[in-house]
């Protein structure tokens, strides 16, 4: 059975910005980003709309996995909502049979963007772990738009 975990964060981004980073320059922006976890993002299928296959490689220092494969399953311009679920590799490794981050970016203000994360996912076997993962996931997601966060805001002042 699908389980579903949500978080929200605020961020001193402006909407169109954070949208524009997260929908549109995601490749290019995330080995900047987190430079110590991430190696290399390529699109390997797709245009970047829905369908694109995104590959993931990590640094085999920081992570258990080498790469991870998500499909953009989602994505709106109008609410500005993206959604990425994993396809192979990372999480899927680490005992999940399904995994998949929704994105949707509200604007508080010019310069604030509200950001709702919700986690889908599945677990292969049922364990105690199971409800600590998607916490564990989540930390890492919100890691991911603080770093994000901090690299635009340092680029739009220089």
């Amino acid at each position: 059975m699908i389980k579903e975990f949500n978080t929200e964060a605020e961020f001193n981004v402006g909407l169109e910005i954070l949208w524009q980073a997260l929908s549109k320059d995601l490749t290019v922006i995330t080995e900047k980003v987190i430079p110590n976890i991430v190696k290399d993002v390529k699109v390997i299928e797709g245009d970047g709309g829905i369908g694109t296959i995104l590959l993931f490689t990590f640094d085999s220092d920081v992570s258990q996995v080498s790469y991870q494969r998500e499909k953009i399953t989602e994505l709106d311009e109008v609410i500005h909502e993206i959604g990425l679920q994993v396809i192979e590799g990372g999480y899927l490794s680490q005992g999940f049979s399904y995994y998949k981050t929704n994105f949707q970016l509200s604007a508080i203000g010019v310069l604030h963007t509200l950001v709702n994360v919700k986690i889908f996912y599945e677990h292969e076997h049922n364990t105690e772990e199971e409800s600590i993962h998607p916490l564990k996931t989540s930390e890492s997601t919100l890691f991911f738009l603080r770093c994000l966060e901090k690299y635009l805001s340092n680029d739009a002042s220089t």
